[in-house]
């Protein structure tokens, strides 16, 4: 793919990249094994991992977790009312949507206490081994502490876009607005009124300023992490793309992640 040779004049040191669609892999760039931090990128296989222990029984959306008042489901959607980065109640749940770092920790150790199996563990044996993602680890916090290769991560999408470890009925509804019409802030780019998430996946809807590109569709979901990196899916085209950075997320990845996501759907569509 042409556009992925605009990577090529970003200010990174180094970047790797891959589209996919449901048919298999569109285009690569840079090293497909290299090992890069994925900072809140994380929480995406955090909640995938989360979803399939719903499935199994271990936890429900439903189950109290988190502060009072708040359940699985409020900690999976932003929506329990802790702040960004500790335990610490700011709101009630449902009344605000705060991105909450600190949520997703306290999700993981729910869900470590319910199957007495550590949660990188878990993760490991119920996302990463089953599909193949043999450079991925848990190796920090569950909100921003894995690492992962692009090569991983294109396989992750392809489990993203035809779902073969959930039912699709779980799918569906983790990549549906929960709890619509919160508004909160998305990190980096401010206020949005209203700031969608399903459970884990940010959902693009109609933010604006947004990472995503004015092309993608509404039904967009995914991730970006501090650490420079980003996923996202776009149903409306099958497709999705992943990009990992070393450098720290900042105002040049504002000025060239929304024009390249952009020139990757125009080469998708044409």
């Amino acid at each position: 793919m042409k556009a992925l040779e605009q990577i090529k004049q970003w200010p990174v040191d180094n970047a790797s990249a891959a589209v996919v669609t449901d048919a298999g892999e569109l285009g690569t760039y840079g090293d497909q094994d290299r090992v890069y931090g994925l900072a809140s990128v994380t929480k995406l296989l955090v909640a995938y991992g989360v979803l399939i222990a719903v499935e199994e029984g271990a936890v429900e959306f439903a189950q109290p977790a988190g502060p009072p008042g708040s359940t699985v489901r409020h900690l999976l959607a932003h929506a329990s009312g802790l702040a960004f980065g500790e335990d610490r109640v700011q709101c009630e749940p449902e009344s605000r949507r705060i991105y909450s770092s600190a949520g997703f920790e306290v999700l993981a150790d729910f869900v470590e206490q319910q199957t007495s199996i550590p949660f990188p563990d878990y993760l490991h044996e119920a996302v990463f081994v089953p599909l193949g993602m043999n450079s991925s680890a848990l190796s920090g916090p569950a909100g921003h502490g894995a690492e992962s290769s692009v090569g991983d991560l294109a396989r992750f999408a392809a489990e993203l876009l035809q779902p073969t470890l959930i039912a699709p009925a779980t799918f569906t509804e983790a990549t549906s607005v929960q709890y619509p019409g919160l508004n909160g802030v998305v990190p980096g780019f401010g206020p949005q009124r209203p700031n969608d998430w399903g459970l884990g996946f940010e959902i693009r809807d109609s933010k604006t300023p947004h990472w995503t590109g004015e092309s993608n569709s509404p039904q967009t979901f995914g991730h970006f992490g501090q650490s420079g990196t980003f996923l996202w899916v776009d149903p409306a085209v099958s497709a999705a793309c992943v990009v990992l950075t070393d450098r720290k997320f900042g105002d040049w990845a504002k000025a060239v992640w929304p024009d390249f996501s952009d020139a990757v759907l125009g080469e998708i569509s044409t």
